[in-house]
């Protein structure tokens, strides 16, 4: 019965350990908040500012976010098309998978 117990007891004490060992990685989101957040503390940015800046980070605008992948900026420029011919809805959409499948 002791040895039962024993056995349990090291069983039990060793799950939080493996569990911990599976660490995901950060996702693409975290990784650039993460990044914005060192941004913003090194400028020292506090209040307002640091909102202004953490929004404007987080949306990859101006240096401080990370540059449009190349589907992100297909998508873009399709979608300023798509409002300047002033699309909505079927539409929009038919013009949108016609424009992102060309490029």
């Amino acid at each position: 019965m002791k040895r039962l117990l024993l056995a349990l007891t090291l069983a039990l004490a060793t799950l939080p350990a493996a569990h911990a060992k599976e660490e995901k990685a950060p996702t693409p989101q975290q990784e650039r908040m993460r990044h914005c957040n060192e941004e913003a503390r090194k400028q020292g940015l506090m209040g307002d500012e640091r909102k202004q800046f953490m929004s404007q980070c987080l949306k990859g605008g101006g240096e401080a976010g990370k540059a449009r992948t190349e589907q992100q900026q297909r998508m873009a420029d399709c979608s300023r098309q798509a409002k300047e011919q002033n699309l909505k809805g079927d539409a929009r959409r038919k013009f949108m998978s016609q424009c992102l499948k060309k490029q």
